[in-house]
């Protein structure tokens, strides 16, 4: 089930509120014979990376599935994405926070109102692994809680309708999401060539069938993303550039290297949209580009075709 993005929260008693989690959205799932599979977005299974998540959860009942988010807590326990990417490294910080129980036992709960699945959440998970986390909600005012999330510089918060039944792949508005922070995932769809692979990666947003380009990322890369991300998306290169909106000759945007005119493309290389990555910026300009923007990270459960304009 998806969000709706909302520039204000809505109000009234029939919604709560959770935390916008700053992680990979995951559906764990225990099978009637066999261990957990974490599963993202995009249907692959993270278990090879995330194993001491999928062992965590090895209580699950057989034939039950769950819906959370993987997060990695910094030290002040704020979920940090950019933890995700050294998930060796930061494993005694990786955490599933679950937040839906859709399958029990083979028993489909998907038409049960929120709230009852969230009870029924906490009564078969709640303590039982310390890597297992519920995600705590508030039947209270949505403004009082954005004032935590500030104070806590998180992502934003996620509105529920409390009678609204589990639709799977759909963006229905009974869950809404409000960003506190500008930051979004994108689509990769080139690069300019450079030290340890790319000197800048090309990314952009769909809108309807069109990927339009939004901006030339260079701030945020260490070697050893740079190196990872060339090892992606050398796979996927392509003859044809894929953004629609290109070449922008008329383009004098200074920040970021935006405008990208056809002399600048003949030093790109044009890669299949199929590579996702978390960005971070300051805001968006008016020519729909970005200001100040920065790699935060690869998306793991993002498709490419679900990535649109948020904010």
């Amino acid at each position: 089930m998806l969000c709706e993005t909302v520039r204000s929260l809505p109000r009234g008693p029939e919604w709560i509120f959770e935390i916008k989690f700053d992680g990979f959205r995951i559906i764990a799932s225990q099978p009637k014979e066999g261990g957990v599979v974490l599963w993202s977005r995009n249907q692959n299974s993270l278990n090879r990376k995330f194993f001491y998540i999928a062992d965590a959860l090895s209580f699950l009942p057989a034939d039950t599935v769950l819906d959370g988010e993987l997060v990695a807590l910094d030290e002040q326990e704020r979920p940090q994405f950019s933890l995700l990417q050294s998930f060796r490294s930061a494993a005694d910080r990786v955490r599933y926070v679950a937040f839906d129980i859709l399958r029990l036992r083979g028993r489909s709960l998907l038409q049960l109102p929120l709230m009852e699945r969230k009870r029924i959440l906490k009564r078969e998970v709640e303590g039982r692994a310390p890597q297992v986390l519920i995600s705590e909600f508030s039947e209270g005012s949505a403004a009082a809680m954005l004032r935590q999330v500030r104070e806590r510089r998180l992502e934003g918060l996620i509105g529920k309708r409390k009678e609204g039944v589990y639709e799977p792949g759909e963006r229905s508005g009974a869950w809404v999401k409000h960003r506190i922070n500008q930051g979004q995932e994108f689509v990769a769809g080139g690069y300019i060539p450079g030290t340890h692979g790319i000197e800048a990666l090309l990314v952009g947003f769909y809108r309807g069938k069109d990927l339009l380009y939004v901006v030339s990322l260079r701030a945020g890369f260490t070697a050893e993303s740079r190196e990872k991300i060339f090892t992606r998306i050398r796979k996927l290169v392509t003859p044809a550039c894929p953004f629609a909106n290109l070449p922008q000759e008329n383009s004098r945007s200074r920040w970021g290297g935006e405008g990208m005119t056809s002399e600048k493309m003949k030093r790109c290389v044009w890669a299949k949209p199929g590579l996702v990555v978390q960005v971070e910026f300051v805001e968006w300009t008016g020519d729909t580009h970005l200001r100040h923007a920065r790699f935060a990270g690869i998306r793991e459960d993002k498709k490419a075709k679900d990535v649109v304009k948020e904010s």
